[in-house]
C-alpha cells in the first residue's frame, strides 16, 4: 500500500556517470511510489499494469519507454497475471544526474543542441512509433556492452530523444491543494487493492475521512461515486488482460475484482461500447 512518497538516493559511483539497471523479477518486487533527483529512462520489456507519474495515472503495456525528469514521483504497479513464462516481469532503467548534461556539452560540443533540448523537459514523456522502436533497440543492445560502449549508446539515446516529435505526455507534477493530493491517494489505494473486495469504509479510513464526508468529497471533486471510479479502473485493467493474455473472460472478471460475470459484461459494454469477447477479437 502506497501511503507516502519515498525519496530514493540513486547511487552513481565514481567510475560511472550513470546507472544502467536490468531487472527480471516477480511482479511485486518493484520500488513503490518514489522520486529522486536524477533523470530516468525506463523500458518495460515484459509486464503490464498501472503507471503513476506525478499527477497522472494510466494503464500501460509491455514495450513502453518513458523519460521522467528529476523530482517527479512515479511508480509502475504490475499486474500479477501478466508476465513471462517464468512468472516474472522485465525492464531496463537508465538513471543519470542532471550534471551529466553539462559534462557532455562541455566535453562534446556536438551534443550541446541535443542536451539543451532534453534539459528543457519538465513533464514525463512516452515515446511512440519509430522513435520507440529505435530506443528499444539501443537499450537492449546495451545489455551486452562494456562501460565505454554503454556511454556511447547513452549519447545516442540523447540524440534520438531530442530529435523526436513522436511523444506523448504521461506525467507532470504541479503544486497542488490538499484535495488534489487526497484524491491522488484514492487512486493509489485503488491501484493497490482493486483486485480485492473494497468497501467505502476501507478507502475512507485510508485517507482519514468518514464515509459520508468521503462520498461528498468525491462528488464535489470529480462528480463521480467511488464505485464508478473503481469499476472504470477494473475495466481498464481487464482490457489489458484481454489483449495480452489468453485467460478465459470469466477468470479475468474475477482477477480484476468483479464477483459476477454478467455484471462485469454489462459494465464492460456500458464503458467500452462492446462486449469483452468482441473487444478481445478486435485487439
Amino acid at each position: 500500500m502506497q501511503d507516502e512518497i519515498k525519496y530514493c538516493h540513486v547511487p552513481i559511483f565514481d567510475d560511472k556517470s550513470f546507472v544502467y539497471d536490468h531487472v527480471h523479477v516477480v511482479w511485486d518486487e518493484q520500488i513503490t511510489f518514489h522520486q529522486h533527483a536524477e533523470w530516468e529512462l525506463s523500458y518495460v520489456i515484459t509486464g503490464s499494469g498501472t503507471r503513476i507519474v506525478g499527477d497522472l495515472m494510466e494503464t500501460f503495456s509491455n514495450g513502453e519507454v518513458v523519460l521522467i525528469p528529476p523530482n517527479i514521483p512515479h511508480c509502475w504497479s504490475f499486474d500479477k497475471n501478466i508476465h513471462d513464462d517464468k512468472g516474472k516481469i522485465e525492464n531496463i532503467t537508465i538513471i543519470f544526474p542532471d550534471s551529466l548534461f553539462d559534462k557532455c556539452a562541455y566535453v562534446f560540443p556536438e551534443t550541446k543542441r541535443y542536451i539543451s533540448c532534453i534539459s528543457q523537459y519538465k513533464q514525463a514523456i512516452k515515446f511512440e512509433s519509430s522513435t520507440l522502436q529505435t530506443l528499444q533497440k539501443i537499450m537492449i543492445t546495451m545489455l551486452l556492452q562494456n562501460d565505454m560502449e554503454q556511454l556511447s549508446s547513452l549519447i545516442n539515446l540523447f540524440v534520438v530523444i531530442a530529435s523526436s516529435n513522436e511523444t506523448r505526455i504521461v506525467g507532470f507534477c504541479n503544486k497542488q491543494d490538499y484535495n488534489t493530493e487526497r484524491f491522488q491517494e484514492v487512486y493509489r489505494f485503488i491501484a493497490n487493492n482493486y483486485q480485492q473486495n473494497i468497501s467505502l469504509e476501507d478507502v475512507a479510513n485510508y485517507i482519514h475521512m468518514n464515509r459520508s464526508s468521503f462520498c461528498t468529497f468525491l462528488k464535489r471533486t470529480i462528480g463521480k461515486s467511488f464505485f464508478t471510479i473503481l469499476n472504470e479502473y477494473r475495466i481498464e485493467s481487464s482490457c489489458l488482460m484481454l489483449r495480452e493474455t489468453k485467460m478465459p473472460i470469466a477468470e479475468i472478471c474475477y482477477a480484476v475484482g468483479f464477483n459476477d460475470v454478467p455484471y462485469y459484461n454489462r459494465t464492460f459494454k456500458k464503458l467500452k461500447g462492446i462486449t469483452p469477447k468482441d473487444y478481445r477479437a478486435k485487439y
